[in-house]
């Protein structure tokens, strides 16, 4: 799923074999008459090098920003994460990556141009491995959503969708930052009725997270030319809504919360105050990841500030997605989610994958 995915600055590395340039006041000396001038070897392919060829084309250090989805939606659905739920990450996964690279294949022409150091036009991945690969990740997706009961199918169906929709033909719309948001929340309430059933419960959080989704995108579309004051002003302004509300108190808890929480009590009683903490750290910490970088590329969009503040949102999705779980009394859910944070920075530094973007 092409998503609001980790991120920082990308360190291009020269290729192997490439020829350097030549010392400032130095000339290469002409070959003899009548000898050809050699010609640098290229460096054969290796396995490790079309190993990493896929890791850049599908964002590996993005796919930490994915099992939350479905951990925050089971706990908004009051229920304890479990086999099903595994089923349904592992389509959220899957669906993912399918959008990736189809993403990737979709605008070859255009990265060709902008992009040429991205895996289908520098010619490391052929375009039609990457479409197949999108084709056999969906099948995959919806595969193990089947696996997890029809309500968790039901939901994939319209998410893989969207998915492709979105890649092949409303992402340079109007309409593609919404589709991208829908994506988010159909992922959300995709662990939530996975593993409860049911999705009623966790639209509120679906919401959320698709809102926090659609601020991202829209910074998104303007990361390559810079330029837009509008959209990180309102990214910042909907990050600041959604810290309010995501730490506000709920008054009534998912079903399958309430008894554990308050034994004996009535459903209005609210979280345990412990949770209510853990909600607003969560949170601060959602703020602080996103509102720093929304504000650099306001006061200046350049280009590079503009990534970095789509780096920034992609890198805040963990700590909201925590948050939603806390605010659902789901601590200890919550912190495997927060957990995953660390790890994808750690992920994205061992493989000198320094940046994961939405287009």
């Amino acid at each position: 799923m092409n998503r609001a995915v980790a991120a920082g600055v990308e360190a291009l590395a020269p290729e192997a074999g490439a020829p350097q340039a030549d010392a400032p006041g130095s000339r290469a000396a002409p070959p003899p008459a009548g000898r050809r001038e050699p010609r640098t070897p290229r460096a054969p392919r290796t396995h490790s090098a079309r190993l990493g060829a896929w890791a850049e084309l599908l964002r590996l250090p993005a796919l930490f920003t994915v099992p939350g989805d479905a951990l925050a939606g089971a706990a908004a659905a009051g229920a304890r994460p479990g086999p099903r739920t595994l089923l349904a990450i592992g389509s959220s996964l899957c669906l993912y990556e399918a959008g990736m690279a189809l993403n990737d294949w979709a605008d070859r022409a255009e990265d060709a141009a902008e992009r040429p150091h991205r895996p289908l036009p520098s010619g490391r991945i052929r375009p039609a491995a990457a479409l197949t690969a999108a084709g056999a990740l969906t099948g995959a997706g919806l595969a193990l959503a089947a696996g997890a009961g029809r309500p968790a199918l039901a939901v994939a169906a319209p998410l893989a969708a969207t998915v492709w929709a979105y890649d092949l033909a409303l992402k340079h719309t109007p309409a593609g930052p919404a589709a991208m948001a829908a994506a988010r929340g159909l992922d959300l309430l995709l662990g939530a009725a996975a593993t409860g059933g049911g999705t009623r419960a966790a639209l509120p959080s679906a919401a959320l997270l698709g809102s926090h989704t659609l601020a991202v995108t829209a910074v998104s579309r303007r990361e390559t030319t810079g330029g837009s004051v509008r959209a990180p002003l309102a990214a910042l302004a909907t990050t600041g809504v959604l810290t309010g509300l995501v730490a506000r108190r709920r008054t009534r808890l998912p079903a399958g919360r309430r008894a554990a929480a308050a034994p004996g009590l009535s459903g209005s009683t609210p979280a345990p105050t412990a949770t209510e903490a853990l909600t607003a750290a969560l949170g601060a910490v959602y703020a602080a990841t996103a509102a720093r970088p929304y504000f650099h590329a306001a006061l200046n969009p350049s280009p590079p500030l503009t990534q970095r503040a789509v780096g920034g949102g992609i890198r805040a999705t963990v700590p909201l997605q925590a948050a939603l779980a806390a605010r659902s009394g789901a601590a200890a859910t919550s912190l495997l989610v927060a957990a995953l944070a660390p790890a994808g920075r750690l992920f994205a530094r061992r493989s000198a994958m320094r940046k994961v973007s939405i287009t």
